[in-house]
């Protein structure tokens, strides 16, 4: 079962891109979000396995896939659905929305009626603690301060894919001056996957 793959983006096909790992191309469903091709991306990849057919969900951080993992036991919600929600919420969103039991918050979200949007509540409200570290702060009624500058938000990217804060200030010693969020990302990659 595949879990995490890393590579150059070689196609979009709206949803889904073709990862080049090593010459072998993984076709994945993702949120396309700010993704380009030729870029080097990494992804969490939750692997379904079906009777025809085999396929891959990737996630850029962590608590994305976390959450995706969590809502595929949400009776009602397949992959697609899942990955739909992932792509249009935040993680620390959803969670303040599942802990404060908002209905609505999760009815505005793609294919989530009224009915599968109170599953979604009554199943994941117990779950919810394990969605990560960023979701337990809202769980505790605390709500994190927004990152301002490109460093940090890179810095929260680069913590959410498992690496240290030395290796980050590392590696943004390095990185040119007044790089956008996007850049300091693609040049740590480059740096410490040697990519």
């Amino acid at each position: 079962m595949i879990g995490y793959l890393s590579g150059k983006i070689k196609f979009i096909f709206g949803e889904e891109i073709i990862l080049d790992v090593n010459g072998v191309g993984y076709r994945i469903s993702v949120n396309p979000a700010g993704l380009q091709i030729g870029a080097a991306a990494e992804f969490f990849v939750h692997t379904a396995v079906r009777e025809d057919a085999i396929n891959l969900y990737g996630f850029k951080t962590r608590e994305a896939f976390e959450l995706f993992e969590n809502l595929l036991t949400v009776s009602g919600v397949g992959a697609k659905s899942a990955l739909a929600i992932v792509s249009k919420i935040s993680v620390a969103e959803f969670t303040a929305a599942v802990v404060n039991q908002d209905l609505t918050a999760l009815v505005k979200l793609p294919g989530v009626g009224k009915k599968s949007a109170q599953r979604i509540l009554l199943e994941l409200k117990d779950k919810i603690k394990n969605i990560s570290a960023e979701s337990e702060t809202f769980a505790q009624g605390f709500i994190p301060a927004p990152k301002s500058s490109a460093v940090d938000e890179a810095t929260e990217a680069l913590s959410a894919l498992g690496y240290t804060s030395a290796e980050i200030s590392s590696v943004f010693k390095r990185a040119p001056k007044n790089s956008t969020t996007e850049q300091l990302i693609k040049f740590a990659l480059k740096e410490l996957n040697k990519f």
